[in-house]
């Protein structure tokens, strides 16, 4: 199938910033997105993060995704509609992943505070890129471990935005058959889909990044999150596509 011309310059932006982030290293916590009260925080970053990837296979994936469902959507959406769908779907998986963020967060600054520490002495020490060796006596070493990992691990990558469009194209082809790279079984994409989605909630509230301890290093809740705001998107679009042609 050849490849449509929205998707090539997404493509191309990726490709490019993640070369670019190879010889100037500085530009990675630049552009990756931080937690809103850490000190690298910028209010470009839940923009940027989505362009930016954290190693080959990251990239190499992403890419992949990117290539084999958003040729078809241009096909039916066209271009500009496109670029919406990947930046909307990046902008929710941004929100509900920094929401993720912000309830381990507080949740384990209250407990600190509730404990006897001040809390503008934790946000102090938490934006000096440090901690208190006493505050897992408090707080136990998972919940120490998601208090660290959320205020101060940053997040990359367009997988969002690449959720948006796998449930985008779900949406639109329920009955395509789709398989998992070195899982050559066919599934339909209204079985697929949820599937995977099951399996991120499961890793999100179970061991995945960034709230409740495991270290997994993947942004479990930043693809639900993705995934919603395409879902809304996409059912937003075919729902009003006709509407233009309606009598008053």
């Amino acid at each position: 199938m050849r490849i449509s011309e929205g998707v090539k310059q997404l493509l191309i932006i990726n490709i490019l910033l993640f070369v670019g982030s190879m010889f100037v290293p500085a530009t990675y916590d630049y552009l990756a997105m931080y937690y809103f009260g850490n000190a690298k925080f910028q209010f470009w970053q839940p923009l940027t993060y989505m362009f930016m990837h954290g190693g080959y296979m990251h990239i190499f994936f992403n890419m992949f995704a990117l290539f084999s469902f958003g040729t078809t959507l241009e096909t039916i959406f066209g271009t500009k509609r496109l670029y919406l769908l990947f930046l909307v779907s990046g902008l929710g998986a941004a929100l509900l992943h920094m929401g993720v963020n912000f309830y381990a967060v507080s949740h384990g600054v209250s407990q600190l505070v509730s404990a006897g520490y001040q809390e503008s002495e934790i946000y102090a020490l938490l934006r000096g890129g440090q901690y208190n060796l006493q505050w897992e006596s408090v707080l136990g070493s998972a919940d120490l471990h998601a208090l660290l990992s959320a205020f101060n691990t940053p997040v990359v990558g367009a997988s969002g935005a690449v959720y948006g469009f796998l449930v985008a194209f779900a949406y639109m082809f329920p009955n395509a058959e789709l398989m998992m790279m070195f899982i050559p079984v066919p599934i339909k994409a209204k079985f697929f889909v949820p599937g995977i989605l099951a399996i991120d909630l499961i890793g999100g509230f179970t061991g995945g990044f960034s709230i409740f301890g495991g270290g997994t290093g993947i942004a479990h809740f930043a693809h639900v999150g993705g995934a919603i705001t395409g879902f809304l998107l996409v059912r937003y679009w075919k729902q009003n596509q006709f509407k233009h042609n309606r009598w008053n």
